[in-house]
Formats: structure tokens, C-alpha cells, sequence
């Protein structure tokens, strides 16, 4: 029986695909084997040494000690695009936003509730103070064309926008997605200079935090409107509160309010809406269910942010070995050697590795591997992590 603890409400349509005579979901589970969450900050929660996988229902990590779980040999998945279609809605509005003053007229029209026959009126005399521009014939530029960024740009080019793309990490996946009527530029300073509005849409990891500043503004068109749905701090607010008060950025739009953004001139504060569509929450909770029931039951990663994807099929009858170790030479050839040494005959192996770690699954034709073959392979050095599937 696998346990697996949920740090915060899950949509129970994923969760039911937990099967009951397998496993146990209780919020407060002692040892679990997997851990669920959404944006429940684990950063100063105790890991226990029972924990194999954690799997968050969205895209960002942020509030995952993902270096941590990596050195105790935690797979750590999330679940990108799965919340892809009810952010780029979301961002479809933020555009007409900030095109249109329709936040600012809305506020006003609740001003005239006690006028009475006057309203008609008053409406009409007042609404000059709101008018704004279609965005039909403008530029977006994406930075970033993962999921979402692809959504976005085939949106918004349906809607007659001129669209520019940059990502130099975009995947062939994505590649084939993306409408043949979007530009990508080779650098994001020229996406950054043609644009009327700007949309980020990238992670936020070191290398990214506030990469809207002074010079990537500085970059941009006088009035330009800038979307922010993806993380927070990939805007440095200071310097995009100058920007503002100077006019060069004419509406800011973000989802990530703080107490800096609230104070801000000419910005459109939405309350982290993004993926908080019923439709967003449960694709986000099914795909976080199979992909630790995949890794628990069959040892298969699939969409880690810290192990390198694996999936093989399963070999009928043996067990199956998982292993993870550094990312040095000969490790291959001394994990198979201990194997043999204990003769144990293998049936199917696959190596993948992601950087500094490198992941084995190795499926034998014995039903059950002996602790003692597990031993042996731990204490080879380099190797931190030994799981056996036994033969089912």
C-alpha cells in the first residue's frame, strides 16, 4: 500500500485515480511515499526519508526545495501545459485590458448608482474619459514559447495581431504547435523593440528573476503595455514603477499583486487567476496523479523538473531495478558488473541522464531481488538511490 500525503486540496477527479486497494490519501500521512500539492511552501517542512516522489499540480516549482529533494534522490514532477489554456485566456483579457480602460470604467459606472434617470446620460458624456485602442494590427511579442507562449501567440494572431516570438529553448514539440504566421526572432532585443505589448511567459529560476528591468524596458517602444502571468518576480517592481511614472510603459498587467504592485500607477493587479478554472485545476490534479502512480508503480518519470525523463516498458514477470547516481564515467559498467557478480541476467535496461544525474531502470529476469543485490548497489559510489519494483 503506497501512502501519499496532500498538502492542499486536490481536485478529487485526480485524486479518485488513486486506486483504493493500493493507496492511502490522508493529508497527514506519517511516512508517505509521495507527496501532492499545489502552492502549499515546503521549504521549511521536514522531508521524510520515506518520500520517493512529489508531484505539484502546476507548472512553477518555486515552492519546492527541489535541490534538497535531488540529494535525497526525490523525483520531483509538475505538471507544465496542463493549466496552458486557462492562462492564455487569461492573457487574452489582460490584452484587452490594457488596450481598453474597461477596469477603469467599470469603477467609474459604480460611482453613478444613485443617479437615477441621470445615468444614461452621464454615461454617455463620460465614457470619452475611457476610450482606448483595438489591438487588431498591433504587436505582441512572447518571451517564451513553451505550452502557454504557444497558446498565446496562436490567440492572439487569430484576433489579427502581428506576433513575435523568442524562446531559444523552444522544443520541436511546441515548434509544430505554433501557427506558421508567427515571426521568431533570434534574440529577445529585437522582439523586445518591434513590440506594442509584451507578454513573459518564462520560469522564473535565478537566471530569470527580474528580467524586466531598466535595460530590458529601456529596449522597448514609448507606451508599451507588458503582461505578466507567469511568475512574479520576473519584474523588478522598482524599476518598472519608474517606467511607469515616466510613461514608457503605459499599463503594467500582472497577476502576481504584492504591496509594491498595489501602489503602482497604471497597473491592472489580478488576483493569481491564471489556472483557477475548474477546468485547469483538474487537468492539472489528473496529470500529477498518474505521473506518481507511473513512477511509484513502474518506476517511469515522466515531466520531472530534476530527473531526467525515463519511461520503459515493463518487462512481464521480473523485477525491476531503479537506480540513480552522479553523472561520472563508469558508473554503467559497475552497476551491470555488480549485477552479474550476483547473477542476476538482465532483460531490458535504459540510461538517461539530465545534467549531473543520471537514471537506470533495469528490469530483470528474477521475480525478486535480494537485499543483499541492493546493498551492493548502494555502496557503489556515485550511486544514491536504489529502488526495487518486485516481479508482478
Amino acid at each position: 500500500m503506497f501512502k501519499i500525503q496532500n498538502l492542499n486540496k486536490i481536485d478529487e477527479e485526480g485524486l479518485n485515480l488513486f486506486p483504493d486497494n493500493q493507496y492511502s490519501i490522508d493529508s497527514e500521512a506519517e511516512n508517505p511515499d509521495g507527496i501532492i500539492l499545489r502552492s502549499f511552501n515546503m521549504h521549511e517542512m521536514e522531508i521524510t526519508s520515506s518520500v520517493k516522489s512529489i508531484a505539484r499540480a502546476g507548472a512553477g516549482v518555486n515552492n519546492i526545495p527541489v535541490d534538497k529533494c535531488t540529494e535525497k534522490g526525490i523525483v520531483v514532477f509538475n505538471t507544465p501545459g496542463a493549466n496552458a489554456n486557462g492562462v492564455k485566456e487569461l492573457v487574452i483579457a489582460g490584452l484587452m485590458l490594457s488596450s481598453r480602460d474597461i477596469a477603469g470604467g467599470i469603477e467609474w459606472c459604480k460611482t453613478l448608482k444613485d443617479k437615477g434617470s441621470e445615468i444614461t446620460s452621464l454615461i454617455e458624456a463620460g465614457k470619452k474619459n475611457f476610450a482606448g485602442s483595438e489591438v487588431k494590427g498591433k504587436t505582441l511579442a512572447i518571451i517564451g514559447l513553451g505550452a502557454i507562449g504557444v497558446l498565446i501567440a496562436n490567440a492572439a494572431q487569430s484576433i489579427g495581431m502581428k506576433v513575435i516570438g523568442y524562446d531559444p529553448y523552444m522544443s520541436v514539440k511546441s515548434a509544430l504547435k505554433l501557427s506558421r504566421n508567427v515571426q521568431v526572432v533570434s534574440s529577445a532585443d529585437i522582439a523586445f523593440g518591434a513590440a506594442d505589448f509584451v507578454s513573459i511567459n518564462v520560469p522564473q529560476t535565478p537566471e530569470t528573476k527580474g528580467y524586466i528591468n531598466n535595460e530590458t524596458i529601456g529596449l522597448m517602444k514609448e507606451g508599451v503595455k507588458i503582461l505578466n502571468f507567469a511568475r512574479g518576480g520576473l519584474v523588478n517592481n522598482t524599476d518598472m514603477k519608474v517606467a511607469l511614472e515616466l510613461g514608457k510603459v503605459a499599463t503594467y498587467v500582472t497577476d502576481f499583486p504584492d504591496q509594491e504592485t498595489l501602489n503602482m500607477p497604471n497597473t491592472i493587479c489580478i488576483p493569481h487567476l491564471g489556472a483557477s478554472t475548474a477546468e485547469s485545476e483538474t487537468n492539472c490534479a489528473i496529470m500529477a496523479v498518474e505521473q506518481i502512480r507511473e513512477f511509484l508503480e513502474n518506476g517511469n518519470i515522466i515531466n520531472s523538473v530534476n530527473f531526467p525523463n525515463a519511461d520503459m516498458e515493463r518487462h512481464q514477470g521480473g523485477a525491476r531495478i531503479l537506480i540513480a547516481n552522479k553523472n561520472i564515467p563508469n558508473m554503467v559498467s559497475q552497476i551491470t558488473s555488480a549485477l552479474a557478480t550476483a547473477n542476476v541476467n538482465i532483460a531490458n535496461m535504459l540510461n538517461r541522464n539530465r545534467s549531473e544525474i543520471a537514471y537506470n531502470i533495469i528490469d530483470v529476469y528474477r521475480a525478486e531481488v535480494e537485499p543483499g543485490i541492493v546493498q551492493r548497489l548502494i555502496e557503489i559510489d556515485g550511486v544514491f538511490m536504489v529502488r526495487v519494483l518486485n516481479g508482478k
